[in-house]
């Protein structure tokens, strides 16, 4: 199959959307996540899809074992994800019951040998089908390891796939093994690749959301259909206050990007300071007790109008030393146009040199990002607040916004149907 050069990006026209999937049932697939990079890309996907025209369906496949709603993490996952925007959910997981079949030796052998790749796999082929599932005309799914039941859900029909890729997951799963406990002999980046692109093979189309995983599979894979498209992130409201923040979810990544920033540039900082929001604060109190107890004052945990946290914001820090792949927290601290403190790979993926956007200071060690920290400290001191524009707030309407998303979309389905 051939390749598809990147879609449009550019600020849209005042010509109105295209409604190619009038009439039409989409059905976004995805991982029962919820407070993380992940779950802001499949809400803005169900947005792009309604506005194109379609009936969407949000399919949320957990990768756990434990039947919804009140299983294992379903509770919080439905507690936490009322702005989905689906015409109608499904919510579907393997249980406990499959450890009476292969599961065991074809899935948890592996896992304890840390192939996460193999585990979700079979996990996967497990989950059971909605018994009322609706006819669906084409299926965007997230995540290599969403496709054995894609599979199944196609139900023998002919249904174009589109697999959103989301970074490398291999790469995810050997810095998540980092923090975890697995028994010799090892599986590694290589054998866990091998799983994630032999079942990527399978998709129609595989859409990656930046530079450097577009430039990655199409060289893993040049025999497959590829498209960038940079997802749409919705925006938080403009900036206008004079705290300066953090804002984390829950991963291996952050945790050590947190731990670099309390450890090695605090103590450079003079006393600035920051209020750190989102479920970090768990990963950093389980991973790291004494480093959480040391600055537990910073943690403001989990909030559920995270918009009201960036509209209070003046400065927002990225002290980003750890991760792949774009980050979706980043974008929103794009799009509230405060100025931002931030190293070099918080941009990863973006396309962008960051040190052309005039509200950026870039921090190339713990010295100088102490020292833009103080500088942020200090125009907070003296009521300094962001102004109403700003070339990163800019830039996002430019790259981000869920309309070029939604063009950008739009270019791709003609493609597909060509």
């Amino acid at each position: 199959m051939g390749e598809i050069s990147e879609a449009p990006r550019a600020r849209a026209e005042a010509s109105p959307l295209p409604k190619p999937l009038a009439g039409k049932t989409v059905a976004v697939v995805h991982a029962a996540w919820h407070s993380c990079g992940s779950y802001q890309v499949n809400v803005s996907q169900i947005a792009a899809y309604k506005a194109l025209g379609a009936r969407v369906l949000s399919v949320a496949m957990m990768d756990s074992l434990s039947a919804p709603p009140h299983g294992g993490r379903w509770p919080a996952y439905l507690a936490a994800t009322h702005g989905v925007g689906a015409d109608r959910r499904y919510f579907c997981s393997a249980t406990n019951a499959a450890l009476a079949s292969r599961l065991l030796l074809d899935g948890w052998w592996r896992l304890i040998h840390g192939d996460q790749a193999s585990w979700l796999i079979e996990i996967a082929k497990r989950v059971p089908i909605p018994d009322d599932l609706e006819r669906i005309d084409l299926i965007h799914t997230n995540h290599y390891f969403t496709l054995p039941f894609v599979e199944r859900l196609k139900n023998g029909r002919r249904v174009p796939v589109i697999l959103e890729t989301q970074d490398i997951q291999a790469r995810q799963y050997v810095l998540r093994n980092q923090g975890g406990f697995f028994i010799p002999p090892y599986v590694g980046y290589e054998e866990m690749l091998a799983v994630e692109l032999d079942w990527m093979r399978r998709a129609d189309l595989c859409a990656h959301l930046n530079e450097e995983e577009d430039r990655d599979f199409r060289a893993l894979l040049p025999q497959a259909r590829h498209a960038l498209i940079y997802p749409a992130v919705q925006e938080v409201p403009r900036a206008g206050g004079r705290e300066i923040i953090i804002v984390a979810s829950d991963n291996y990544a952050n945790y050590m990007s947190l731990r670099w920033l309390l450890q090695e540039v605090a103590p450079r900082a003079g006393g600035a300071g920051v209020r750190i929001y989102g479920n970090i604060d768990a990963g950093v109190k389980r991973r790291d007790p004494a480093l959480y107890e040391a600055h537990r004052s910073l943690f403001k945990g989990r909030v559920e109008d995270i918009g009201a946290v960036y509209a209070d914001a003046g400065c927002v820090l990225l002290p980003t030393i750890e991760g792949h792949g774009l980050s979706i927290k980043a974008v929103e601290a794009l799009s509230c146009g405060a100025p931002l403190v931030a190293t070099p790979l918080a941009f990863r993926g973006m396309g962008v040199d960051p040190s052309t956007l005039s509200n950026v200071s870039l921090a190339e060690d713990a010295e100088q990002f102490a020292h833009f920290w103080r500088a942020a400290q200090a125009r907070a001191d003296s009521g300094e607040t962001p102004p109403a524009s700003s070339d990163t707030r800019r830039f996002y309407e430019a790259v981000f916004s869920p309309e070029a998303y939604a063009r950008a979309l739009a270019a791709v389905l003609e493609t597909l149907s060509a």
